[in-house]
């Protein structure tokens, strides 16, 4: 949808108030019909339910269920209340398009005293549910009337949803950058700030092995499965790949972690000196370089074997860390918590008191087979994780993500939460300096094949806590951040991400949206 049309619809999307001003107080001496849903996807049950109201009336009134009362599902509504209203907008039955706030429809049907409230024949059908007496109550008291459309086709959104969801990525991106007023060239701009700045990356050292084999067959005495070897590769994951995101982008960028004295420590130095990051290792002979290897066959992960220590690092370690935290010069200090040792709640205070003042500080918790808590890192600019991790920080299995996002926020004293939630999206709550409140924003996936998405949100990190640093833009930070782990999602194995990349995926999408 362009510009243009934006606008002539968006003329339709009105406050109750505005809305009153234009059809009058009741009685009138014309019919208002009015209709109320979630409108997630506009289907062709819902075209023939509102051409059924308009018929009714002179004057068609759509009222839409706002975002934060939507929770048929953790992940509901499907598309955010402005692209809602604007699909309803759209259509040319539709004469007004009204947000509630409130749960209910009671109060704008006391305050508009619709003609005609017209229902889905499914709320008429046998016992009427107690909301629509509710409904039917209020209308009837002024005189007005209830009614029911007919049977004549059904489709359920949720349905739809759920077997064959849509590709909404580029609607939502763009109703973002154009609530905040954002451009494909700020975009491009904010990529041409990274370079020049000084990043200081701590956390665990991962190597990320995959070992590539042929499946063999079982074993006929025991469920053994066996398979032939054929080929490893090695990646430094973890907090290295977070070092090696941000030097890919420009930045300068400064590592420290915990390494043990054996091969996998020479490959790590070896690789990080060749992505241009300057590593600063504690070595600890009495503890491994920590491995997880992944063995794949025909393109199917079978068997994960890890080699580790996830017991604390020793004191004279953590000590050399603490210095290095407070002495290395940073724009950025981002810290990379995968529980393997340097991050736990004794140490995390000491790290974070001697990150210098006026630094960005920006923490991740992208914990796999351990217990994170990204509420540990309090009062940061950006904090990040994934939704299974948030449900296990807050002790909750089944709430709405934005119930989620509220709560780590809140708790955590953020400036910023960006908050995973795998082919869900990316659900971003911050503040909002015009208006003095907070926002969620969430943009779905963007990218065109996925193959391995592991590694996905330290590309996010990186690039989101890079440009908050150089535009101090959360939304910016979103957008490019949720680019870059599209990007990341479409190579097996924790390759960093280049500006180039996402600079080629912008232009992807500044072409789609010439033609959305």
């Amino acid at each position: 949808m362009d510009s243009d049309s934006q606008n002539l619809f968006g003329r339709k999307i009105v406050s109750v108030s505005e809305l009153m001003e234009r059809i009058g107080p009741h009685p009138r001496d014309w019919a208002v019909v009015m209709c109320h849903g979630t409108f997630d996807l506009v289907h062709p049950g819902h075209i023939r339910h509102l051409s059924y109201a308009k018929s009714k009336g002179d004057l068609l009134v759509a009222s839409l269920t706002s975002d934060r009362h939507i929770t048929k599902s953790p992940h509901r509504p499907f598309a955010p209340e402005e692209l809602r209203a604007l699909n309803l907008a759209a259509l040319e039955m539709v004469d007004y398009v009204i947000v509630d706030q409130e749960a209910k429809p009671l109060l704008n049907l006391e305050r508009i005293k619709p003609e005609f409230f017209v229902k889905g024949f499914e709320y008429g059908v046998r016992d009427v549910h107690p909301r629509t007496k509710e409904e039917m109550a209020i209308v009837e008291a002024y005189g007005g009337t209830v009614m029911f459309s007919p049977d004549d086709v059904v489709y359920s959104s949720s349905r739809i949803i759920e077997q064959h969801p849509p590709d909404l990525s580029i609607e939502k991106l763009k109703l973002e950058m154009d609530k905040e007023r954002i451009s494909f060239n700020d975009l491009y701009a904010a990529l041409d700030r990274l370079p020049g700045l000084k990043v200081h990356v701590v956390g665990d050292t991962i190597v990320d092995t995959i070992t590539y084999c042929d499946p063999i067959g079982g074993s006929n005495k025991t469920p053994t499965l066996s398979v032939k070897y054929n080929s490893r590769s090695d990646f430094v994951g973890g907090a290295g790949v977070v070092a090696k995101h941000m030097r890919s982008a420009g930045a300068t960028v400064a590592f420290t972690t915990v390494l043990g004295d054996d091969p996998l420590r020479s490959f790590v130095e070896t690789d990080l000196a060749e992505a241009g990051v300057a590593l600063q290792a504690i070595i600890d002979p009495g503890r491994p370089t920590t491995n997880k290897n992944a063995l794949v066959a025909d393109g199917h992960r079978l068997l994960k074997v890890d080699t580790l220590s996830n017991d604390p690092i020793q004191q004279e370690h953590l000590s050399r860390l603490q210095k290095s935290v407070k002495e290395e010069p940073a724009d950025l200090v981002a810290l990379c918590d995968f529980r393997h040792g340097i991050f736990n709640k004794t140490s995390i205070p000491s790290i974070v008191s001697r990150i210098p003042k006026g630094t960005t500080r920006v923490a991740n918790s992208q914990v796999a087979s351990r217990w994170g808590n990204i509420l540990e890192f309090a009062g940061f600019d950006l904090i990040t994780c994934n939704e299974k991790e948030a449900r296990f920080v807050l002790h909750d299995q089944d709430g709405h993500v934005r119930d989620l996002a509220e709560a780590l926020y809140t708790r955590s004293q953020a400036k910023s939460l960006i908050m995973t939630m795998g082919r869900n999206g990316v659900l971003c709550r911050s503040h909002s300096d015009e208006a003095g409140e907070t926002r969620n924003s969430i943009l779905e996936p963007i990218s065109q094949q996925v193959v391995d998405a592991v590694g996905a949100g330290d590309a996010l990190l990186s690039y989101a806590a890079l440009v908050l640093t150089a535009t101090g833009n959360q939304t910016m930070a979103l957008i490019l951040g949720n680019i870059a782990a599209g990007c990341a999602c479409e190579t097996e194995g924790n390759e960093p991400v280049s500006p180039g990349q996402v600079r080629a995926r912008l232009e992807i999408l500044e072409g789609a949206f010439a033609w959305s």
